[in-house]
């Protein structure tokens, strides 16, 4: 194959008429500096070698081009350091517990526990002995929700619920009940909390009555209406 080199400015046209062969353009070193070539409107490939042009480049770049398409599906975008990365976001820790059957009796006017024997899921299994137990560092979002009752004969004259963080008192809600409420004190609470590995929540509760023994209970079978819920945001 013939070699050309062209000095100073101008146009180079070159043209087989059988299509066939490749055509090598080549710069010397002693040059320096870039050199602009003009392509025709046809498919050319880049055999070896690089092409800069963070302005001209434009059409379609096929994502097997891409980090050779590494990691890349329907799922993942292309992030600005060069890589195939998931969406972040979302919930990556949830679970969900209720009791099946009334805890009681409990002591009036006293800080109990609620206990909740039933998961409907937990899926870091991070949900144990009636605590939720953060797997890392985060903010998690906790809702839980308690159905005091006390006998027909006696009234409720206030409650509490807390939740309480590695086994202390951290943030709790209080409800005060006149003498004419009926025998049902349903409490609900949630919050935002920044924990650390290990951290563990748990849910209590108390109330006040006027005599007897109140009961934390599920209320029936359906819906349920003592539960303790979360996720990691």
């Amino acid at each position: 194959m013939a070699e050309l080199r062209v000095k100073g400015t101008g146009t180079l046209k070159l043209f087989e008429s059988d299509n066939t062969s490749s055509v090598t353009i080549a710069s010397p070193a002693s040059l320096g500096g870039d050199r602009t070539i003009t392509l025709p409107d046809a498919s050319v490939t880049l055999a070896s070698g690089t092409m800069n042009d963070a302005t001209n480049l434009s059409g379609n770049i096929p994502v097997s081009n891409l980090n050779s398409g590494t990691s890349a599906s329907s799922s993942t975008f292309w992030r600005g350091d060069g890589t195939w990365v998931a969406p972040g976001g979302g919930a990556s820790e949830q679970f969900f517990v209720h009791k099946s059957s009334d805890q009681s009796p409990i002591t009036t006017a006293t800080w109990t526990k609620v206990t909740f024997d039933t998961e409907a899921f937990d899926t870091g299994s991070n949900f144990a002995s009636d605590k939720y137990t953060a797997p890392s560092d985060g903010k998690y979002f906790f809702y839980a929700q308690v159905l005091n009752m006390t006998s027909i004969d006696s009234n409720i004259q206030f409650s509490k619920m807390a939740f309480y963080k590695n086994g202390a008192e951290y943030m709790a809600t209080f409800n005060e009940y006149t003498a004419s409420y009926p025998k049902k004190a349903n409490m609900t609470m949630s919050t935002l909390l920044d924990l650390s590995a290990t951290d563990y929540i748990e849910v209590y509760s108390l109330i006040q009555r006027s005599g007897g023994a109140p009961t934390l209970s599920i209320g029936g079978d359906t819906p349920k209406y003592t539960l303790f819920m979360g996720w990691k945001m």
